[in-house]
């Protein structure tokens, strides 16, 4: 490691506040003239970083792009999501009918793939998507999705397309967002993409059919007793249990 790096090094694991004294102290700008220069780099630095911590939503640009290694400097209790680089709030906390349609279908995703080559993972849960020109700028966090090639995974999420994403539609979900996340799944290969709908009691299943979404069938709670996945033919399950209050 150049010398010039060891002494960044060196002194970046200091207090940055006291690095003055203790260079003079210890007369390192005697030892080491680059010294000073590393030292005014390094407090330029902490303090640019200071200034730009985003810790609320307000703070954001919503015309401006953004990227995940921006994504990963927010430190706000805001949840949002980035859609090729543009950012989406997502809607405040769900509503207990929207949690309790979440956990009944966590379970039956849960024990039909206890066991298999495939993981199942629930919001908050990072799925990041590459742009055309390999940088992240699409981070979401789906209600659930099971992922297969577990090659995907890794501490902070899933990097790629999950092969089954669910979708539950609450209050706070517009149309538009609704509209963004289905063109969005189906650009970038989600195999299968179910909406739960809680207030109609409804879902709705599309299959990735050369490139494009084929719907299946709606099913309603009280017309249909059972459901089924159509990539997935072994998942087959009770309607009423997605509604199970």
């Amino acid at each position: 490691m150049p010398r010039t790096q060891m002494l960044e090094a060196r002194l970046e694991s200091h207090n940055l506040s006291i690095l003055p004294v203790i260079c003079q102290k210890h007369k390192i700008f005697d030892f080491y003239p680059s010294a000073f220069n590393v030292m005014v780099n390094l407090l330029g630095i902490k303090q640019r970083t200071a200034m730009t911590t985003i810790t609320s939503i307000h703070q954001l640009d919503f015309d401006k792009e953004y990227t995940y290694a921006d994504y990963l400097t927010w430190r706000i209790k805001e949840k949002i999501e980035l859609i090729k680089g543009k950012i989406l709030a997502m809607s405040p906390a769900p509503l207990r009918r929207h949690q309790d349609i979440a956990q009944n279908m966590n379970q039956i995703l849960f024990r039909h793939f206890y066991k298999k080559p495939c993981k199942v993972y629930f919001a908050p849960f990072d799925v990041r998507l590459y742009s055309p020109s390999k940088e992240i700028t699409t981070v979401v966090q789906p209600d659930l999705c099971v992922v297969c090639d577990l090659s995907k995974l890794d501490d902070k999420g899933c990097l790629g397309s999950p092969d089954l994403v669910v979708e539950i539609v609450s209050p706070g979900n517009s149309k538009k967002e609704m509209g963004i996340k289905f063109d969005l799944y189906q650009e970038v290969g989600v195999r299968e993409y179910w909406i739960v709908n809680p207030l109609e009691e409804t879902l709705l299943i599309y299959v990735l059919k050369d490139g494009k979404y084929v719907g299946e069938r709606p099913y309603a709670r009280g017309e249909i007793a059972t459901a089924s996945s159509v990539i997935f033919p072994e998942l087959i399950f009770d309607l009423e249990a997605v509604f199970l209050e």
